[in-house]
């Protein structure tokens, strides 16, 4: 059986627009993936390590632990071995608190890159293979969460294009959310269950492709 790590964020969480509720495993797009995965034919496992307000490298100055790559290499470590890491990350680091562009974002993501690949692993288990994804363009914040984001939509232009040079640099696969799903009108940041479902989907096929089924 072939293990996958998808370390994100409320995106991939699951988390109902405007709510604090979370879609069941088949309605969030890791386990949409994995079901379409299983059906093809695959032995997979899809392990989920996705943190709410999870940013890069920056911290969020009122909840702990929300710095994505503290602690990375030992949930490599912890996991292995990995056939491949997702890394859905990037839209938290557009959070009010900070003053980020796309490109120190995707810097950041390329900083999480190096911390997998120097992950203390045991030896002759294999370095993961990794598959960046750019999370879809956020719309305009709304709801609840609009204060949290303001300034995030001019601040965030540009990431997906960042993020696919820099996995062209590092040598990582890239999917870019974008493409197939949207930002929900609720509140502008997350994800509807339709949207996962798609995502969920089209990287089943991405996943399929990249180990070579």
């Amino acid at each position: 059986m072939q293990q996958i790590l998808v370390y994100a964020d409320s995106l991939s969480w699951g988390i109902i627009p405007n709510t604090r509720k979370r879609l069941d495993f088949d309605q969030r797009w890791p386990g949409v993936m994995e079901l379409h995965l299983a059906s093809s034919g695959l032995r997979v496992r899809v392990i989920e390590d996705c943190l709410n307000g999870r940013r890069t490298v920056w911290e969020d100055p009122f909840k702990p632990g929300r710095r994505g790559i503290e602690g990375l290499a030992q949930r490599i470590e912890i996991n292995s071995p990995l056939a491949l890491v997702i890394l859905m990350l990037g839209t938290n680091d557009f959070q009010a608190t900070h003053e980020n562009n796309a490109w120190l974002s995707a810097q950041g993501v390329g900083a999480m890159v190096n911390a997998i690949r120097q992950a203390p692993i045991e030896p002759g288990m294999p370095v993961p293979p990794i598959l960046i994804v750019s999370p879809p363009a956020m719309s305009t914040p709304r709801g609840t969460i609009a204060p949290k984001f303001s300034g995030a939509l001019e601040r965030s232009l540009g990431l997906a294009k960042e993020l696919e040079d820099l996995a062209g640099l590092l040598n990582c696969h890239f999917f870019d959310a974008g493409t197939v799903v949207r930002s929900s009108e609720i509140d502008g940041i997350h994800l509807d269950a339709p949207e996962h479902r798609k995502l969920g989907a089209a990287l089943a096929l991405a996943v399929d492709s990249i180990l070579g089924n």
